[in-house]
């Protein structure tokens, strides 16, 4: 089981080699790019925990209803 310093060590070690890939572009909207990434994957998990009850999701992960409605259209993921 992973914990959140894995987390922490794996969003590390993709960060360093996405700027070393860049060989000296500059970045841009990196923060975004990393909240969409790791977003995504944490609401398909949270979701699947709680059997597709949004109710249940929205709670577990700290946001209201609406505000989880919102990030699963922008993930493509409303049904």
């Amino acid at each position: 089981m992973e914990t959140t310093s894995d987390i922490a060590a794996c969003i590390t070690r993709n960060l360093t080699r996405y700027f070393q890939d860049l060989d000296g572009q500059v970045p841009c909207n990196v923060y975004e790019m990393v909240l969409l990434q790791v977003e995504k994957p944490l609401l398909i998990k949270v979701l699947e925990q709680c059997g597709g009850n949004r109710s249940q999701a929205a709670r577990m992960l700290g946001l209201n209803r609406n505000t989880l409605r919102k990030k699963l259209l922008q993930h493509g993921l409303d049904e």
